[in-house]
């Protein structure tokens, strides 16, 4: 039966866009706690922990973001791990996004000053306590902005989650799309509603860009 679009359907629309918020702020947790690791190991000395880290950068930015989707929905059930559309695509999301923000936190890091490495060592620090107090502090306002802008994105790449049937702003556009027969005045809102979600936080990310040109 086909009904009318109207704002029953909007309002689902925005109750799914609270779904895509979540899978962001689950996989931005995930991502960011692998991304440590990974940008942590890239600057150790250790040579083979180093390559280990960048093999691992180079093979997750290299492979779609829809191919990590389904490798984790459809792999780990045939190897006994039964996930649900949630679960796989968080650990996609995390998967994916821990190699681009390891890459933006090792380039925060590698940003400051050798002096400043060589000062903490001067003061018997060890590895672990100079990036503590000493280039971690400084590094942050480094790293704000290209994490914003990558949050961004990942908002928007939550849309390919509707391919394994999670169903967030982008698969309930879809459902909806598919009820009223008007895909276009769907589509037309679920662009404003990512539009509402992802204009602010460029225009902070923006914002702190222009603060730290300034402080330079």
């Amino acid at each position: 039966m086909i009904r009318e679009f109207g704002l029953i359907d909007v309002m689902y629309l925005i109750a799914a866009a609270r779904w895509t918020l979540a899978l962001t702020a689950t996989a931005f947790i995930g991502a960011s706690l692998i991304g440590i690791v990974i940008a942590i190991a890239r600057i150790l000395p250790f040579a083979p922990l180093r390559w280990l880290a960048a093999a691992y950068i180079h093979i997750v930015q290299g492979t779609p973001l829809l191919v990590w989707l389904f490798v984790i929905f459809f792999g780990l059930p045939l190897a006994g791990i039964s996930v649900n559309p949630w679960i796989a695509a968080a650990l996609a999301f995390s998967v994916y996004g821990s190699a681009f923000l390891g890459e933006i936190w090792r380039g925060a890091l590698v940003s400051i000053a050798r002096t400043q490495w060589e000062a903490g060592a001067s003061l018997g620090l060890s590895l672990g306590e100079q990036l503590r107090h000493v280039i971690v502090p400084q590094s942050i306002r480094v790293a704000i902005p290209p994490t914003v802008g990558f949050l961004v994105q990942l908002i928007k790449n939550t849309s390919l989650a509707a391919v394994i049937g999670f169903v967030e702003l982008t698969r309930e556009g879809q459902l909806t799309a598919a009820g009223t027969y008007k895909p276009f005045a769907v589509y037309i809102t679920v662009a404003a509603i990512y539009f509402a979600m992802c204009f602010p936080l460029s225009q902070w990310s923006r914002s702190i860009e222009r603060k730290l040109d300034v402080a330079r």
